[in-house]
């Protein structure tokens, strides 16, 4: 079978995922580009890193570029997208996947500083990706913005309030733009994974794992991968009458 026919392929579909040079941004971008994707791993703090993730996709035999900057920052995400268009030319898929420290701490603990911090990860930056991006994908008809959220805001999770409102306030955005993009043929989705063991978590308890994995009704952990299919799917051509969704990939902690 023609590979233009295989399900849940992306070739010749560029596609740009923030916060992608280790973790579940690692996992995404390879698993985009053994779909076919051009991919675009953005590194900001470890360009090191995300050339490693660029030279292992290459050698897989996928296509794949650089970017490094700040998701975060209006300059220098018009800057990043105008070296993809140079290169691969526009972006068709765009994953907002970066994040930065997350503190849990009680309501009186929290400085307003550290709710910005929050903010400025998971609703300013898929805003800015969006605003640099959406133009082009207007005039194709054809887009897909996925942002990568949480279970935490579905399970209101205690002293975590800055994190589980800026998710909650991303999911807001999404569904919003979801609706807005509709007509020019740009979905809009979410994945909320619940909590994947990634490099950052080597100092978390084993006791503390432990008990998480006990509310697990799945009873395992999940992985980076299975985050990444979920992605994929919303990024195929299988998911294009699907926009405005969460799809809450937690091995069923959320069911109710």
């Amino acid at each position: 079978m023609p590979a233009e026919h295989l399900p849940f392929r992306l070739d010749g579909r560029v596609a740009w995922i923030t916060g992608s040079s280790r973790g579940l941004g690692r996992i995404i971008a390879e698993t985009l580009a053994a779909a076919g994707a051009k991919t675009v791993v953005n590194s900001f703090a470890n360009k090191a890193a995300g050339e490693a993730v660029v030279a292992g996709i290459l050698a897989a035999g996928g296509e794949a570029m650089l970017v490094s900057g700040d998701a975060m920052d209006e300059a220098e995400v018009n800057r990043m997208a105008g070296e993809i268009e140079a290169r691969f030319g526009p972006v068709d898929i765009v994953v907002a996947n970066a994040t930065p420290h997350q503190p849990m701490k009680k309501l009186e603990d929290y400085t307003w500083e550290e709710h910005e911090s929050m903010l400025q990860a998971f609703v300013k930056s898929p805003f800015l990706l969006a605003k640099r991006l959406v133009p082009s994908m207007k005039e194709r008809s054809r887009g897909r913005i996925i942002n990568i959220t949480s279970e935490v805001y579905h399970l209101g999770m205690p002293e975590f309030s800055a994190y589980v409102a800026a998710k909650g306030g991303q999911i807001g955005w999404s569904r919003s733009m979801a609706n807005e993009l509709a007509p020019f043929g740009i979905t809009v989705n979410t994945v909320a994974p619940g909590w994947i063991p990634v490099e950052r978590h080597d100092e978390v308890a084993e006791e503390h794992k432990a008990s998480y994995l006990a509310t697990v009704p799945l009873g395992r952990w999940g992985t980076p991968a299975d985050i990444a299919h979920a992605v994929n799917y919303f990024a195929s051509c299988e998911a294009s009458f699907l926009t405005g969704q969460t799809l809450i990939v937690n091995g069923g902690r959320t069911v109710w």
